[in-house]
């Protein structure tokens, strides 16, 4: 058991290379025993309840118990085989059911409370004050105060959605995976830029196949929509993509059964917690006050928004008829038309500009913002992690160590699609001795090919910057206690402010010159291909709204119900919110719910309107950075502005959740935020008004 690689002390690193699915088991058994027993010490009568005695012990064991069940989910996500599934698969009860078992504890619920009333609480420090009361909160939203048969339905219920979000990930990772479209007629690619084709030729040899294999994996699928000529392979991929395990694709994998169930678990856990609804249940821990709340700020935002989006697709639908010959759009030909619309327009395509963002440039200039704003600097470990294409990397801020960022970037199967950030371990004092946070960073673009670095949209180094913002958060933190993290305490709704606030930079001419280096000339990109860039940088932003609007009410009128929904009124609200905001309308036979695994399978359930929210957010946060920005030798705003990065770092990043994320916003800003700046970025100003902005 000494050898396991799990269980190593908290305060050494992972060898990712060494695990196997064989050590995930025997060390969850074993960390959730020591972890237990832990909790039945503190939560004794006779353990006296102080900070000490009660919090520090738990927080100590408890962490290694999160820390190796994080990287068995982490590693269940990116290298996925059979056998880590079914590793993971086999402690996951196990791990549902203790995370059920501390909720429910109530002698550890009443040593909070006694915490809580005695002398000592006044003197704690703000940030412990703040821990305890959220723990009081979460612990009352975990059925602490329920009795009996209420109880083990409670219980009973968190073990069934475990399962089903499982399964429903497993269903989506498994249906995208297994298709794939063997093309043999070179003619037929007509238009899909060279490097899409070079890789799906590769592919196609790795699988003993000649020709060219397609697949629904981004780097892959999102090439073939923007640029084939063909219009019967778009609508092969458009179908396949849009049927993901549903029972209109692959049956083996259809999430219809695991929607229904999962929407009829939430609404019955948040009824034996005492709510209407899961989505009242859901934003007693976010900025928000309520459903009517969101209701409200999203569809004032769509009233501004609707009518850019209904001009955006009348020029789409004038250009596909008049240049390309498209009398009638279908919904595999508006990314194409979309994207031949902004050659034209633009005089330049993604295709273009993605040759002067390689890889390793990218990264390199974005840990140079990091440097200039942050005092961040990252150097690399050398350690090997769980796929040669995973960088295990140091992050020192302002010269000293505070963290390590795992850095996986590049698409390939049995990789979990999308491109998220997570925790392997969060910064803890104990003892005088620190702890630095181990942060995983995670996308999916194509890969390296032909001994040339890989190659990034301007929409991949968004994304890139976007997931560092998150990462930064976590990086940044100056709070020892782990119970006020970032991802620990910080409300849903206003997490995504620092990931949407550093997609900013990526349209400043001073980062995309230092970023920027053509794959066969080095040379940046130039002046003038990047003013098309920022001249186009609001298309068809109306669209782009209305389209996350969509998706956030889907979600919120789905949850906002008594009782589940079966699919066939899940897909009628779908089709009643599309008609209230939406201005593109899928084929009947799409099955965009089944394969939404932020709502379904990444918490995100009741709680997609937060990009929305927290882009108020943000863009009134970079517009701090607007209003102080420097000016550069040939007299342009530089937005790199020191001063302000330390400002925002000290109160926003650094911070996490030591408190409610209004006052850290405010506390950098000097007031609330307004959503002026946001209407202005998105190229809809000329419609602002202050009344659709989170309070």
């Amino acid at each position: 058991m000494n050898q396991n690689p799990l269980l190593v002390p908290i305060d050494t690193l992972i060898d990712y290379a060494v695990v196997q699915p064989a050590h995930i088991e025997p060390a969850v058994k074993t960390l959730i025993e020591e972890t237990r027993n832990a909790i039945e010490q503190a939560a004794s009568p006779q353990t006296p309840a102080t900070w000490e005695s009660l919090i520090d012990p738990v927080e100590t064991v408890s962490g290694r118990l999160w820390r190796a069940w994080s990287v068995a989910g982490h590693l269940n996500a990116v290298v996925n085989t059979p056998e880590l599934r079914q590793a993971y698969n086999q402690c996951l009860p196990l791990v549902t059911e203790f995370s059920t078992w501390i909720g429910l504890h109530k002698g550890l619920y009443t040593q909070y409370q006694r915490l809580h009333n005695s002398p000592e609480f006044a003197q704690l420090p703000a940030v412990r004050q703040r821990i305890i009361e959220l723990a009081l909160r979460d612990f009352r939203l975990s059925g602490v105060e329920l009795e009996g048969e209420a109880r083990e339905q409670y219980a009973q219920i968190c073990d069934e959605e475990a399962q089903a979000s499982q399964k429903f990930s497993e269903n989506v990772l498994d249906a995208i995976d297994q298709w794939f479209l063997l093309v043999e007629d070179a003619a037929r690619l007509e238009g899909i830029p060279a490097d899409v084709c070079d890789a799906a030729k590769a592919d196609a040899e790795k699988n003993g196949q000649t020709g060219w294999r397609l697949t629904l994996k981004m780097p892959c699928y999102l090439p073939v929509m923007q640029y084939a000529k063909d219009r019967s392979l778009r609508e092969t991929l458009y179908r396949a993509y849009g049927t993901i395990a549903s029972e209109q694709g692959d049956t083996r994998f259809d999430n219809t059964p695991l929607i229904e169930q999962l929407l009829d678990l939430r609404a019955r856990e948040a009824r034996l917690l005492g709510f209407a609804n899961f989505a009242q249940m859901r934003l007693e821990t976010r900025m928000a006050d309520n459903a009517d709340q969101v209701l409200n700020f999203l569809r004032e935002l769509a009233a501004k928004a609707k009518p850019h989006a209904q001009r955006d697709l009348v020029q789409l639908q004038a250009f596909g008829r008049e240049t390309l010959g498209i009398d009638r759009l279908e919904p595999w030909d508006n990314a194409y038309v979309s994207e031949r619309l902004r050659e034209a327009r633009y005089a330049y395509s993604e295709d273009e500009i993605k040759q002067y963002f390689t890889e390793p440039n990218v990264v390199a200039g974005l840990f140079g913002v990091a440097k200039i704003l942050f005092g961040v600097e990252v150097r690399d470990t050398g350690l090997t992690a769980w796929h040669p294409d995973a960088r295990v990397l140091e992050v020192l801020r302002d010269g000293e160590p505070c963290g390590h960022l795992l850095l996986d970037l590049y698409a390939r199967q049995g990789k979990q699609s999308g491109a998220w950030v997570d925790s392997e371990r969060t910064r803890s004092r104990a003892n005088g001795q620190l702890q630095t946070p181990v942060v995983y960073l995670t996308c999916n673009f194509t890969p390296p090919a032909n001994g040339k670095p890989a190659l990034l949209t301007h929409d991949d180094v968004i994304t890139l910057f976007h997931e560092a913002g998150h990462a930064l958060h976590a990086l940044l933190s100056t709070v020892d206690d782990p119970g006020a993290s970032a991802f620990a305490s910080v409300e849903w709704d206003a997490i995504e402010l620092p990931s949407q606030f550093m997609e900013n930079f990526c349209w400043e001419w001073r980062v995309v010159t230092q970023m920027s280096s053509h794959v066969s000339t080095g040379e940046p990109l130039p002046r003038a291909l990047f003013d098309k860039l920022l001249a186009a940088r609001n298309y068809q932003s109306g669209m782009q709204t209305v389209r996350q609007i969509e998706f956030s009410l889907f979600d919120m009128r789905i949850h906002n119900q008594a009782n589940g929904l079966p699919i066939a009124d899940v897909m009628q609200t779908l089709n009643d919110v599309r008609n209230e905001v939406a201005v593109l309308f899928p084929p009947e036979w799409h099955r965009f719910p089944h394969n939404f695994s932020h709502l379904f399978a990444g918490g995100y359930g009741a709680g997609y309107y937060s990009y929305k929210w927290a882009e108020v957010l943000s863009a009134d946060a970079y517009a701090a950075f607007e209003e102080t920005a420097l000016t550069t030798e040939s007299g342009e705003p530089d937005t790199l502005n020191a001063k302000t990065g330390r400002r925002f770092r000290d109160e926003i990043l650094a911070v996490g959740g030591a408190r409610p994320a209004a006052e850290s916003f405010r506390a950098f800003r000097g007031r609330d935020a307004q959503i002026d700046a946001l209407l202005r970025h998105s190229g809809m100003n000329e419609t602002a008004a202050d009344s659709a902005q989170p309070t």
